[in-house]
């Protein structure tokens, strides 16, 4: 049995060194060539860090959702019923009239009838009486048209059973809220010293933007 194992250990033997050798000569890396590149590495250049400047300080908002005389209309709606007072933005100089027609554009469908149905309304009033449309009436042909639409709420939630009434009720809402929540009432509150106002914080410099509609600021 002792011979066995002699005769075994000549056998293995010679092969470890062969077996270590190999193993070494695999784990040995591959030299790299000594190229230009690897005698004078060169440092990434530094990335630039562009300005960003937000969209709407850039570019008009399109008019893409009602179509001109109902965009006309809702026009004129902001211009008479949130004019520029005691130093504020109107609604025109506040661009409410586009942002609602963004918002309305992905408003639920009920909504979006309402606007485009109340808008259709206005104008036919004005064509039925003045032979023209919404848009193109004086202050005298407005007034003798909205003031029988304009009625009293208690409460907000409270809105008008007649669909024209609703309509314009709602419309009066929101050009009021978009008005008030843009840059632009948020830049005059500042010049001036107040508080734009009595919302979150109380603060000045809070508006909504085109990218998120439907967040107070």
């Amino acid at each position: 049995m002792k011979r066995r194992n002699f005769v075994q250990s000549l056998f293995i033997a010679p092969a470890a060194p062969a077996v270590l050798a190999a193993q070494q000569t695999a784990t040995k890396p591959t030299p790299q060539p000594n190229t230009p590149a690897r005698q004078n590495p060169r440092q990434p250049h530094e990335i630039p860090k562009l300005e960003v400047i937000e969209a709407d300080l850039t570019a008009n908002t399109n008019q893409h959702f009602f179509n001109a005389e109902q965009f006309a209309a809702l026009e004129k709606l902001g211009n008479v019923l949130m004019p520029p007072l005691k130093g504020n933005p109107g609604a025109l100089d506040a661009h409410a009239p586009e942002f609602l027609d963004f918002l309305i554009s992905v408003s639920p469908a009920d909504r979006q009838k309402l606007y485009r149905t109340g808008l259709d309304g206005v104008n036919t009033h004005a064509k039925e009486q003045f032979h023209k449309p919404f848009s193109e009436l004086d202050a005298a042909q407005v007034d003798a048209i909205l003031r029988p639409l304009l009625v009293v709420r208690l409460w907000p939630e409270d809105m008008p059973a007649d669909p024209l009434q609703n309509f314009i009720a709602q419309a009066h809402q929101d050009l009021r809220t978009a008005t008030m929540n843009s840059r632009e009432w948020a830049a005059a509150a500042a010049a001036s010293g107040r508080r734009a106002r009595r919302g979150f914080r109380g603060g000045v410099g809070y508006y909504w933007k085109p990218i998120d509609p439907v967040s107070e600021g």
